[in-house]
């Protein structure tokens, strides 16, 4: 198969994304090479879709992030990795060995070299690391971008790792050759022959740069499963993770650190965000980490509100409780009390993510909020609610007329949206006392709720 221009038509019309659970685990190839080579340009074009970080400078990738991928019938996971440079030192150190990392745990190491440059002493270092790991190894000579520059690319055979299979993963050429060649080196494995279940729970750890994100889920994964430093902005893609806590399996997502609006970023700042606010609509539940030992922020409530937004359940976690003293704890309830006066439904757990303390009380909260978050009333008992809270206090009168509440119906759940059908406009106010009341009556405690109307059409008189 030589293809120059496969795309997402190449793939089953089956979203990946949305099953979690397969019957036997899917083979892993991870995608490693020195900075700046292509890597996630090349995973972008094998898993169809613009995911992974992509910009023209050194270090953008930084961790070690997964995507499901689909190839000819076959399904199997790809790890993208940051530069893997043997003379690194500091974070780039740190990045290199993360990719070190992947290369031990895959079934298949993809080595991608820029064949413009050629074989470089790094990339030779690194060559000689992945024969010693008794990994299977296809070598990729990328931006291959005419016949050429195929000449040029036989040279990578001097690496000592087989043949190099040119590629252009920007343009795509020759990629499903390379993916075929990738496929017949995955261990056998049944095509199309997986249980869809509902998978583990979806959390998003969000908040602002440096708040603890990374930090909470190496703790709670027992690893350093991403990279933590105090310079902030070290995550920039999602990064999952699966984790045992409770007796469940929960799949957390570490997302890069909001900064500031996104229409004020710039490169692989901005990608970043939009990664974050697409990992946000995956899951189901977000973890708002806040730094308690600061004051709270408008970075803070506006990620707050991007996940009201978002429709999806929260835990606000206040992170660093170890750093708090009596005078700050004081201060904090009364900025909570006044910040955060739209979301008293929000769970709340005080937390520190470097010495574990309180972080049994995560998983509780999740729960709740899940809970409340696919919860659903019946209909007979949310009229009947409905009907004895509107003799006590009915609506106000609207243009002389006073309206009433035909009917209510839970729309639907994840969140939960009720409709009232009325015979004029609610305003505003009451509508949130109406939601304030069923909250205090059905729960939801950690969910949102959307209380909506549906005024119905006067009948015209007849003649």
């Amino acid at each position: 198969m030589t293809t120059g221009d496969w795309v997402e038509a190449d793939f089953d019309d089956l979203e990946i994304s949305e099953i979690e659970h397969h019957a036997v685990p899917l083979p892993v190839v991870a995608i490693v090479g020195r900075p700046n080579v292509g890597k996630s340009t090349l995973v972008n074009r094998i898993i169809g879709r613009r995911e992974a970080v992509v910009e023209d400078v050194p270090g953008v990738t930084r961790d070690r992030v997964t995507y499901d991928a689909n190839w000819r019938g076959r399904r199997f996971t790809v790890v993208d990795t940051g530069g893997w440079d043997p003379d690194a030192t500091g974070m780039n150190l740190r990045i290199a060995e993360q990719a070190q990392i992947a290369a031990e745990l895959a079934d298949v190491v993809l080595f991608v070299v820029d064949a413009t440059v050629g074989a470089t002493d790094a990339d030779e270092i690194v060559g000689s690391v992945l024969r010693q790991s008794g990994r299977k190894i296809v070598l990729a000579a990328n931006k291959v971008d005419n016949q050429q520059m195929e000449l040029e690319a036989a040279a990578l055979w001097n690496l000592g790792l087989g043949e190099p299979y040119p590629v252009s993963a920007l343009h795509g050429r020759s990629s499903g050759d390379l993916l075929d060649v990738v496929l017949d080196a995955l261990p056998e494995t049944p095509r199309q022959t997986f249980e869809v279940e509902r998978g583990p729970h979806r959390v998003a750890l969000l908040g602002k740069p440096n708040v603890g994100k990374s930090s909470l889920l190496n703790k709670l994964a027992g690893e350093e499963r991403v990279l933590v430093d105090p310079m902030a902005g070290t995550t920039r893609d999602p990064v999952d993770e699966l984790i045992e806590l409770g007796g469940k399996t929960w799949r957390f997502v570490d997302t890069a650190g909001i900064r500031r609006r996104d229409r004020e970023l710039q490169g692989a700042d901005y990608y970043a965000a939009m990664r974050t606010r697409a990992a946000l609509e995956r899951t189901e539940v977000a973890v708002v980490l806040i730094d308690a030992s600061e004051v709270l922020t408008e970075q803070d409530l506006r990620i707050i509100s991007l996940v009201i937004e978002s429709g999806r359940a929260m835990v606000v976690a206040f992170n660093k409780w170890d750093l708090v003293d009596e005078d700050r704890r004081y201060y904090l309830e009364k900025e909570i009390d006044r910040q955060l006066v739209r979301t008293p439904w929000a769970l709340r757990v005080n937390i520190s993510a470097k010495t574990g303390r309180h972080l049994d009380r995560l998983v509780p909260a999740l729960e709740k909020a899940l809970d409340a978050w696919s919860t659903r009333v019946p209909t007979s008992r949310l009229n009947a609610f409905l009907t004895e809270l509107v003799q006590a206090t009915p609506p106000p009168v609207r243009g002389g007329k006073q309206p009433k509440i035909l009917f209510a119906t839970q729309a639907s759940i994840e969140p939960p949206k009720f409709v009232l059908f009325t015979s004029g406009w609610l305003e505003d106010t009451y509508r949130r006392f109406i939601e304030r009341r069923i909250r205090e009556e059905f729960g939801f405690a950690g969910s949102p709720i959307e209380v909506t109307m549906k005024i119905r059409e006067k009948r015209k008189e007849k003649k």
